[in-house]
């Protein structure tokens, strides 16, 4: 898929038809994030849509979305039943994904979104949409199934977006290194730099040999610290060097 809009289209159809059809007990049980239920992970990405769309809108129109909503949005969300939750967020969630598909490609070059300090453009920011959406359908799916990876389709996408976080949730280890980690599926050879001062992903030099070689979708998952031992698959390279990897991405 050639844009990010394509690829969280994708991941919006197979979240829907995991979470349509679960039950209340199911809903109620324990997603991969233990401090989450499958209903508060779905509430999750429901209230996150709401708020993403009416940026949108207000971007898109010129106004300021207006101070505390979101906080308005997460209060009534965490006061829904986990039923509500769950089927009010498969419907904000198409509403988001269906307002960005009617987004032309010149529009997209014009739209800037403000995001704390940073502004991000059209694509970056349906980039994060799909990080976060892939990530927790993976949250529910792998529940149901423990042998899920993150989708080819979307693992080619998030696995080049992957330094905004790695900056932000990676902790660094003391040691001054730099790591490369070659993907497959889409391959990739990736520069995991190390400093006093954080982590910094990036391309590597020419011609460097890889540390560790695994599929994207689980060096992706690794990234958003989601890379339990039950949930590695083979990899070549040092042993070691991936529980290190561990403890320096502990998760968003």
């Amino acid at each position: 898929m050639d844009t990010p809009v394509g690829a969280l289209r994708a991941s919006v159809d197979r979240l829907h038809e995991l979470a349509s059809g679960l039950d209340d007990a199911q809903l109620e049980s324990s997603s991969y994030c233990d401090e989450w239920s499958i209903a508060q992970v779905l509430s999750h990405l429901g209230s996150g849509a709401v708020i993403a769309l009416r940026g949108l809108e207000d971007v898109r129109a010129g106004t300021t979305t207006p101070e505390g909503f979101n906080q308005a949005v997460w209060d009534e969300w965490n006061a829904k039943t986990p039923r509500a939750q769950a089927d009010d967020a498969l419907v904000a969630d198409e509403a988001l994904v269906a307002a960005l598909e009617t987004v032309d490609d010149a529009e997209r070059a014009t739209l800037t979104f403000p995001m704390g300090p940073l502004s991000l453009g059209f694509d970056q920011l349906v980039g994060l949409r799909l990080n976060e959406h892939a990530f927790h359908t993976w949250d529910i799916a792998v529940t149901l199934d423990e042998d899920q990876g993150l989708p080819e389709d979307a693992a080619a996408v998030v696995v080049d977006n992957l330094s905004l976080i790695a900056r932000f949730s990676g902790r660094p280890d003391g040691l001054e290194r730099t790591i490369v980690v070659r993907t497959t599926d889409p391959g990739r050879d990736i520069a995991l730099r190390f400093s006093a001062d954080g982590v910094e992903l990036g391309a590597c030099e020419p011609g460097q040999p890889p540390d560790l070689e695994l599929p994207a979708e689980a060096f992706s998952r690794l990234v958003y610290g989601r890379f339990d031992p039950e949930h590695t698959p083979a990899i070549t390279g040092d042993a070691a060097l991936v529980e290190a990897l561990r403890v320096v991405f502990p998760g968003p």
